[in-house]
């Protein structure tokens, strides 16, 4: 249930609805509106007698929440849920977060001139994998930790946060030292020791949906961490599984993302690569999204497409990215939102490097 004060309440009331909520046995989650303040109550709350709280100084209802996730729910938190990292990036604000690079780490000269360019065209977080979990055992697992380096360090020189995945528990603490965000892979979404170690740490995470995930089974997931006391997650809705493999890859439920908007205060990403898996298609479902109302995309770019070592058949070559940024840049006019664009420099063509030949 929530506890919902009256407008201008004093600490003094607040302050008695938490300790009776704590005498209780019962966990306080404190949400500060514009006018108001609601208190959450976290735990088995038919311990405690509504009637109770009504009767308390200030406080004006006690509602029932009725969504089995109670953390990641909008009444439990009305106000949208803005996550701010370095470089003045704010994710779920009015400007659009978009996140690019490469589907997997594979030189520090490739993410280097990927990074160059996605910067260029308007991206404020770098992406790329360096833990793959692959369907295949055979297929590139990733470079590991000294990818990470590399990320870390030309994300740094390009003035970026990084954002990449990790897989198991042992390999939160070491990716959390170096990484701004941590991905949950589809994979993983119901991996519940993984959700309650990122959820221990205090670096944003970005919660990506499983293939057959429902929207009930995927907050619920989030739940994991928030109920560890991370409270700076967002969702990436990146396709479900269908019965037409021949044409795209998933099928990117578009309609989640309103649905989403009304049922948390989470921010919602679209991953339009994997959800389609084909170039061609990127930018009429990144479109399609922020039309929608996502607050953001993740995109594969990578500048030799046809060299990747994953997922190369889905990844935009640089000026591709630049146009999708231009196409991006319409739709977020057109329904109220911005992007952050700088096209004062020309996207470089690449070089490929002596490793790679």
């Amino acid at each position: 249930m929530i506890v919902i004060m009256r407008s201008n309440a004093p600490q003094s009331s607040l302050d008695r609805v938490i300790a009776t909520i704590k005498q209780n046995h019962l966990r306080p989650h404190v949400s500060e509106g514009a006018e108001r303040v609601i208190i959450g109550i976290i735990g088995d709350d038919r311990q405690i007698n509504a009637q109770l709280l009504e009767c308390l100084p200030d406080v004006e209802a006690v509602v029932p929440v009725l969504t089995p996730f109670k953390l990641a729910s909008r009444e439990f938190h009305p106000e949208p849920l803005l996550i701010r990292l370095d470089n003045d990036v704010v994710i779920g604000g009015n400007e659009l977060t978009i996140m690019a690079g490469p589907c997997a780490v594979e030189s520090r000269e490739i993410l280097d001139t990927t990074a160059q360019a996605v910067h260029q065209a308007g991206a404020s977080i770098l992406r790329g994998g360096v833990f793959k979990p692959r369907t295949s055992p055979y297929s590139f697992q990733g470079l590991g930790e000294q990818a990470l380096d590399w990320l870390a360090a030309v994300g740094k020189s390009h003035h970026m946060p990084i954002i990449t995945e990790v897989m198991a528990p042992d390999q939160v603490q070491k990716v959390a030292d170096k990484a701004d965000i941590l991905q949950i892979g589809a994979r993983n979404m119901q991996n519940f020791n993984l959700l309650e170690a990122v959820g221990e740490t205090r670096r944003p995470i970005l919660l990506k949906r499983g293939p057959s995930a429902t929207l009930d089974e995927w907050l619920l997931a989030a739940e994991y961490i928030l109920a560890r006391g991370n409270e700076q997650v967002m969702l990436c809705e990146r396709g479900l599984r269908s019965f037409d493999r021949k044409y795209t890859r998933n099928v990117l439920d578009v309609s989640a993302v309103p649905v989403l908007k009304s049922l948390t205060h989470l921010p919602v990403i679209v991953d339009p690569s994997h959800a389609v898996g084909k170039w061609e298609w990127i930018t009429a479902v990144s479109r399609a999204a922020i039309a929608a109302g996502a607050d953001g995309l993740i995109v594969e770019v990578h500048p030799q497409p046809e060299i990747a070592l994953s997922d190369g058949r889905q990844s935009l070559l640089p000026k591709r990215f630049d146009s999708l940024m231009v196409e991006v840049d319409r739709i977020a006019r057109a329904v109220g939102r911005s992007v952050r664009v700088d096209r004062h420099q020309t996207v470089p063509e690449f070089v490929p490097a002596e490793v790679l030949s």
